[in-house]
């Protein structure tokens, strides 16, 4: 059975790429986001779930280092689970989990996020550059990402 990280922020990210749960009965699946008051309970939905450092650029001094720990936490959860895909919907934890599958060899599936219409998002302008599948909700998203697939929502 194919290994699949599913991965994103918590709040909007999260509720995106929960609108996939169904893959989680298809797949060997492990899901990462941000440890937060809302997302602990996702611990007693799902059977394989881990969390990393909540942190957002609001605190440009502590934010670097929340983003090094992280690195290093989504590098640990990598080398456990050995995905063969990785899925995402973005922001601040995906970034580095979905380069850390890229250089070991995992096919890398990111899905721009419904929030935006007309511009890029931080994530989706790097991950874009290596990504095997990159989809956008936004047909007008096509003109910022040419090499994208538009399938609409995902809600």
């Amino acid at each position: 059975m194919k290994k699949v990280l599913f991965i994103s922020s918590t709040g909007g990210h999260l509720d995106e790429l929960l609108q996939l749960k169904s893959l989680f009965k298809k797949y060997n699946y492990y899901l990462v986001t941000e440890k937060t008051k809302s997302t602990i309970i996702l611990k007693d939905k799902y059977k394989k779930v881990s969390y990393l450092v909540y942190g957002t650029k609001d605190n440009f001094l502590i934010y670097p280092f929340k983003l090094i720990f992280n690195c290093i936490k989504s590098l640990c959860i990598y080398v456990k689970f050995r995905p063969n895909y990785i899925i995402s919907t973005g922001a601040h934890i995906a970034g580095p989990m979905c380069c850390i599958g890229k250089i070991f060899g995992a096919k890398i599936i990111f899905i721009e996020t419904l929030a935006n219409s007309k511009t890029k998002t931080v994530t989706g302008k790097l991950v874009y550059k290596f990504a095997d599948l990159f989809i956008v909700q936004w047909e007008s998203m096509l003109k910022l990402y040419p090499k994208a697939k538009y399938t609409g929502p995902i809600f």
